[in-house]
């Protein structure tokens, strides 16, 4: 019998008895864990653990890369990954440094309003489910199209002829976030998937007639 399919969670939390509590409730919930402390640890792990989804607290203490960075490294990076912020601040205006914000479709948990466990849970399930129906829609500014610095990576090199394998190659991304990343980009564009045009080639003509800004 094959062994049961579990969906994998990554914790990122600096204070040590919280940080077990969710690796052993989490366990407890079927889900296949790994906890650690820091957003520099968290990112490290993205790569060889490949969570389906992520919990993260707000504040790792001072001059430490935040759980915001970490979102938005995901969003950036990683879109296909559920986020879950859960963190002791009502509100994340309360935690954030001015001008600094989480991902639109990031699941937010007060810990003293957690009222059961089974909400975690069901706020992880969420947050995995968001991702599939929260489309992309293309943002204008003088009529181009802004597109992050990682989609401008993309579109260059794109544009330079590479495939994606050779995209995660010179990125040093797996294969799948690539592909994941190539598609999204697509998306930012307002590319529709379609038999009779060639994705690769709309996107350079963007890319080449100045109809894209990064931001």
């Amino acid at each position: 019998m094959s062994p049961e399919f579990r969906k994998r969670v990554l914790v990122a939390e600096d204070e040590e008895f919280t940080l077990n509590l969710l690796r052993e409730i989490l366990s407890d919930a079927k889900f296949e864990v790994v906890a650690v402390s820091s957003v520099t640890d968290a990112i490290a792990a993205v790569e060889s653990f490949d969570p389906h989804a992520v919990i993260t607290d707000l504040n790792f203490g001072v001059n430490a890369p935040s759980g915001a960075d970490l979102l938005n490294f995901l969003e950036e990076e990683r879109p296909w990954i559920g986020k879950v912020v859960l963190t002791s601040h009502a509100s994340p205006t309360l935690a954030l440094p001015k001008g600094v914000s989480l991902p639109e479709n990031v699941i937010y948990l007060v810990k003293s309003e957690l009222a059961s466990i089974s909400k975690l849970s069901e706020a992880v399930q969420a947050s995995i489910a968001s991702i599939n129906i929260n489309p992309v829609r293309p943002v204008l500014e003088n009529d181009r199209i802004i597109i992050s610095e990682t989609q401008g990576e993309i579109l260059r090199l794109i544009a330079e002829g590479f495939t994606n394998s050779a995209i995660a190659a010179r990125r040093g991304t797996s294969l799948r976030a690539t592909e994941t990343l190539v598609q999204r980009t697509f998306a930012t564009l307002g590319i529709k998937n379609d038999e009779e045009f060639n994705p690769r080639i709309l996107a350079v003509r963007l890319w080449q007639s100045d109809k894209v800004v990064i931001r």
